[in-house]
């Protein structure tokens, strides 16, 4: 079962968002807080697929669960509800741990739409990492080591804790070492060619891949900006 928690204080919006959500065949858990939201997360034991979050919650709010989500679980895949006006906030949750974020409104295809590209993927690494239980897929470029069949990353023999978009973004450069990616390159390779949102959150992504493997976020060594392109990655 498809199984998805989503955690929005406006009943209306949320009532909206459930209703499609079990028109397209998931497991809807509802939460009318961000408080609400981290209790019905433990008392399912973490078993979701993926997190639907507003950032503007009473009591706890949409980024404080993000952080909580993403601490408990690499694997979950989060989105955040954002309004126009929450620019910054966009990014913050991108930097926290969230895979994507939907602008409200929004149309029932769009969510439906990112939703269902968010699932795929959690379902595709889970199917990935239980076909190749045993198996030894390793990518090593430098001091790194990619273990494609725990879904880690190895800096100089130290673990590196990575989201699922994380580690699918480690894994595209790592496999074409010295080759200029583009954005949508990216875009494509991780969120899917039927992807509805913007280039910026490869940009948000790569600058949190950059604080977890570069000694220097700020002057990378391995993840390069491709001015007028996208990204490079030297081994």
């Amino acid at each position: 079962m498809k199984r998805i928690l989503i955690a929005e204080d406006e009943t209306a919006i949320r009532e909206f968002i459930v209703i499609n959500l079990r028109r397209s065949g998931y497991d809807v858990v509802e939460a009318a807080n961000g408080r609400i939201a981290i209790e019905k997360y433990n008392e399912c034991d973490g078993d979701f697929d993926v997190a639907l979050l507003d950032i503007m919650m009473p009591e706890v709010d949409g980024l404080e669960v993000c952080k909580y989500l993403r601490q408990k679980s690499s694997t979950i895949g989060i989105i955040m509800l954002t309004a126009k006006s929450q620019e910054m906030d966009k990014v913050t949750g991108l930097l926290v741990g969230a895979d994507d974020y939907v602008i409200k409104p929004f149309s029932p295809s769009e969510l439906m739409a990112r939703v269902d590209a968010i699932y795929r993927r959690v379902s595709v690494n889970k199917e990935f990492s239980d076909k190749n239980k045993g198996s030894g897929d390793i990518l090593t470029s430098g001091e790194f080591t990619l273990n494609m069949r725990t879904r880690s990353l190895n800096k100089n023999g130290e673990e590196v804790e990575l989201t699922q978009v994380e580690f699918q973004i480690m894994e595209y450069v790592m496999r074409n070492p010295d080759v200029p990616l583009s954005r949508l390159d990216i875009l494509e390779y991780v969120w899917g060619t039927d992807y509805y949102g913007d280039e910026k959150v490869v940009d948000v992504n790569i600058r949190r891949l950059r604080m977890k493997i570069e000694e220097d976020s700020s002057a990378p060594e391995h993840l390069l900006t491709v001015w007028g392109l996208g990204y490079k990655w030297i081994p």
